[in-house]
Formats: structure tokens, sequence, C-alpha cells
């Protein structure tokens, strides 16, 4: 189990890392985290799950399930999370008070991992946040640990520097059951020189009998950030711009990955960054939103939605995903209060003939549409109905579509910028694995995996 002194300690990218690693190494591995938040999911047979354990899947070489991330939580509102339960949304559970749904979130997160651990050699169980959050009841962490019985490795970020205090104070701080399963530690994206390290390994290792398992350095990778696609764009100097609005409430952004590897992606927060673009090669993207309304709601104060319909208006080509395809219509109405817990209707941009109606009912289908000569997949997640039905619709210079996923399409990314774009997880994958042959110790991460194996 890889758990961190910290939140983003970098526990997604070590798992995929080890997901890979096991793999390769012949091993019949699963990846598994408890309890996700996040707003960026996938359709897996079953329903939907956190985009990260559906990236540790594809490193192990296994198709996704919702056994893998049992229990999603996703935010629609600053205080409040829409609760997904094997891989459908639970409104009654969505409903509860926190604190109260401890229980009868257990039982999908004990029940899935036996499954998993039945048809598996491995799993990889990624924790969530810190272990050492005494304030909260942890079942994601020192509860999942316990019952697994799951080797645990602890990953401290040491960018941020004070890795030891918070590997030391985190071993201190967590429940006896925990701490008696934290065989070893990992250094996580480490810059420099690592025998200037010493002895601060050693001593550690002294005071809590945690073994190093390695130094993992600064990697440059590209695998997609867990909450989003790539801060910074990774494509060449005089790429075609895409500005994409920051909705609060943006779901579903890691498909944009590959996108940042061949256009200057500029998040936008302001009506401004819609200037001075050039309609013969730049594109605007309107992303997928958890919260439609509410987004609508931010682009008109922040002046985002008069940035675009000029921007428009000038020629620049939109393009709509998903809530952001919903936006270019006339109108979102949503009269059971599906998004938010209220009823409400608020105007589209207007820049298509079309309205959409929020229903109770959340469609989560993997699917593929017929575009720019082509065949693509990828897979939808909404409660809204547009008014024609269409996956699809290109007039002029606005293009909607309600599938998440064709970003991800070399192809399709082509046909929309004329730049030509190379996959990039695979490689990634294999990057991470060569990383963990290279800098972590694997003959103590195959004896931790023997121990726990034989009952030790």
């Amino acid at each position: 189990m890889v758990l961190g002194c910290t939140s983003d300690a970098g526990k997604s990218l070590l798992a995929t890392a080890l997901c890979r690693w096991f793999a390769r190494e012949g091993v019949r591995v699963a990846p598994f985290k408890a309890q996700n938040m996040s707003n960026n999911a996938r359709v897996v047979d079953g329903g939907e799950i956190g985009v990260a354990q559906w990236l540790q899947a594809k490193a192990a070489m296994v198709e996704p399930d919702v056994r893998m991330n049992p229990v999603l939580l996703k935010p629609e509102a600053d205080t409040q999370s829409q609760v997904v339960v094997r891989g459908v949304v639970d409104r009654e559970l969505t409903n509860t008070p926190w604190k109260d749904r401890h229980d009868a979130l257990w039982t999908p997160m004990a029940e899935s991992f036996d499954a998993l651990r039945a048809d598996f050699d491995v799993v990889v169980i990624e924790g969530a946040g810190s272990p050492a959050e005494i304030n909260l009841r942890d079942q994601v962490n020192n509860r999942m640990i316990e019952y697994a019985d799951a080797a645990g490795l602890l990953a401290s970020d040491i960018d941020r520097g004070g890795s030891f205090a918070h590997l030391f104070g985190t071993w201190s701080l967590v429940p006896d059951a925990t701490r008696d399963r934290l065989g070893g530690y990992i250094l996580n994206r480490f810059r420099g020189d690592a025998s200037l390290l010493a002895p601060g390994p050693e001593i550690l290792t002294e005071r809590t009998g945690m073994e190093c398992a390695g130094v993992m350095p600064m990697l440059r990778h590209q695998l997609p950030r867990e909450e989003g696609a790539a801060e910074h764009s990774s494509a060449p100097s005089g790429a075609p711009v895409v500005v994409m609005p920051r909705f609060p409430f943006g779901s579903n952004l890691d498909e944009f990955h590959l996108l940042s590897t061949v256009a200057d992606i500029r998040w936008a927060t302001t009506g401004t960054a819609f200037e001075h673009l050039d309609p013969d090669r730049d594109l605007i993207v309107l992303p997928g939103s958890k919260h439609v309304g509410a987004d609508l709601d931010w682009m008109t104060t922040a002046g985002i939605t008069d940035g675009v319909l000029r921007a428009v208006q000038q020629g620049v080509r939109v393009v709509g995903v998903c809530g952001g395809a919903m936006m270019l219509g006339t109108s979102i109405d949503d009269p059971l209060g599906v998004e938010g817990g209220a009823p409400s209707s608020h105007s589209g941009l207007g820049l298509l003939d079309t309205a959409t109606v929020m229903s109770e009912t959340r469609r989560t289908v993997s699917t593929a549409v017929d575009v720019f000569g082509g065949r693509f997949s990828g897979y939808e997640i909404r409660y809204g109905d547009m008014t024609d039905g269409a996956q699809f619709i290109s007039e002029g210079r606005v293009t909607a579509t309600t599938v998440h996923g064709l970003f991800e399409h070399p192809a399709f990314v082509e046909q929309l910028l004329g730049m030509q774009a190379r996959p990039v997880l695979e490689p990634t994958f294999e990057l991470l694995a060569d990383a963990v042959e290279e800098h972590l110790d694997t003959r103590f991460l195959r004896s931790q995996v023997s121990a726990r194996a034989s009952g030790g």
C-alpha cells in the first residue's frame, strides 16, 4: 500500500509506476483505491471510477473496473460532493451527512478489495491524503491497510522540504496497526545528488524501523495530473493557442493532456484571455463541468462569456465538450435540482440552436462517433439531454459534442489543429517502470510482497 505524508506526495504516480513494474515482472496486478475525490472520472463496465485508477489499470495492462475505486466523491458545490458507489451515483448517501456515511461506505470498500485480491496476484493499494489526520475517522488508509494486512510504503515529497520530519511525524501519529505495517519509505521528487542525503535515511531507519525503499528523482513524465490536464503545455514554440476557461467545477480535464503536447493551452479566468487569437489556427475549448449552471454564472461574472462571444464573432473556432457543449446552446434547465440540489434555469451562449434539460437519470456509457472521416471512441458521463439528441454538432465555427475522450485521439487533434500528436501514455508507463527498476530497492519490494503473501 502506498501512503503519503501529505496530499500530492506522489502516491498516484508511484502506484502507477508499481503497477507497470509488477506487470513487467509477469505478475497479475490490479490497482485499488477505496475512496477517491475527483471530478475526473472514466466510464468502465458498471459505471465510473476516478481517472487515477483508470490509468493505473492501463499501466497494469488489465481492464479497468469499478472494484478498483468503489467509492468516488465528486465535488459539485463548495460544501457538497456527489457520492458514487460501485460506479453508480448513490443519492441517499449523497444527501447523508459526511460523518454518518462511514459504515455504509466500508462494505463496498472491503468487498471490492476482497474481490480483487481473489482475482489477482498483487493488489497495489493507493492511500488518500495522509494516514496521520488524527482528527478524522480514517477508513481509506488505516482501516484498509489493517484489513488488507498490506505492506506499507510511506511516500514523502522531498521537493517541499522537511521530508524526514514528515516521515517521522507520520510514523509517530498513525495507529499501531498501521505503524507495524510501514515497512519502508520513499523520498519522492528529489533533485540533485542522492548521496548528499546521508546520514538522514540511516537515522530515520534507526528510529522507526522503516527501510529506505529508494529515492525517486523528479521525473519529466507525461502522466496527466489527477485533477486536470497539464498545468503547462509541452508544445513546441509557435504552436497554435487553445484557450480554456478554468471552471470552478471543471471535470474530465485530463482528456486534454495529449492536446497539451501540440498546442499552447492557456487556462482562462478573465475575458481578456480570448483577445488577439488567430482565427486561422487558434481554438477555444469549453470543457466538461460537474455543475454547468454554476460554471455558466462564473463565466458571466468573470467576463468570459463576453470574451468568448467576441472571439467567435471575429472568426475564432469554439468546441464545447459535454457541459461545455450544453453551454453553447440557448438554455439549460434543471427542474429537478440535479445539480446543486435546487431547481435552476440558465441562458446559454446562444451559439447553437439547442436546449438542454437535466434529467434524473445519469448517462454513463462508452460510445463512438463518426466525425472528420474517422470513427473515434469515447465515453459519456452526463445528466443533461440536448434537444436534438446528437452526440456531435458542427455548424460553421462552432462545434459541440457530448462525448468525452475525442481529444485523446491523435487523428482528431490533427483534424482540429493540423498538428501531429503522438500517444504518450504507453511511453510514460514504461518510463515509470524503468524508474522503479533504477531508483527503488526492487529486492525489498519483492520481499515485502512475499512476506505478506506468506502471512509474515
